[in-house]
């Protein structure tokens, strides 16, 4: 993430992380005021075992499009949302990417989802967790069928 304050939204795609049981890291990386910082661990990410980057990041958030332009890993980004604009300037900086610089966006603190489709991909190539991500749906089918069942017998 850009900046220590984003753990407030970013904080949700660990969680999915670990719910999944996904061995993950939290790292504060902004590609403004750590330029250098950023493009090692962007070059360095492959190496050290990491398969996917989930980048968040606020306003002009250019965290996630200078990851993807530094590594061939998949980069998922998760727009901030700040105290203006309502987190629409950091989803329009991640989500115009240039052509051949693929950046997955989720919705604006979509931290949650990011982390699941982090899952995913990691899934592609890992039976079990495809397994834990499939049974993940499931669990979240009969939860709409019990709220939906609770809302037709309190009618």
């Amino acid at each position: 993430m850009g900046s220590d304050s984003d753990w407030r939204v970013m904080s949700d795609a660990s969680q999915s992380l670990t719910d999944f049981g996904i061995p993950h890291e939290v790292e504060v990386v902004s590609a403004h005021r750590t330029p250098d910082k950023l493009m090692k661990y962007a070059r360095e990410a492959r190496g050290r075992g990491i398969r996917v980057v989930i980048a968040g990041a606020g306003g002009a958030a250019h965290l996630p499009g200078m990851l993807a332009s530094m590594t061939a890993l998949p980069v998922i980004g998760v727009p901030v949302p700040l105290a203006y604009l309502d987190g629409m300037d950091s989803l329009l900086s991640i989500v115009q990417m240039p052509a051949g610089i693929p950046v997955a966006t989720v919705s604006i603190g979509g931290a949650r989802n990011a982390g699941i489709l982090a899952a995913r991909i990691l899934g592609t190539s890992d039976d079990d967790l495809a397994d834990r991500v499939e049974a993940y749906a499931l669990d979240l089918e009969a939860q709409v069928e019990e709220k939906n069942e609770r809302l037709k017998g309190s009618l």
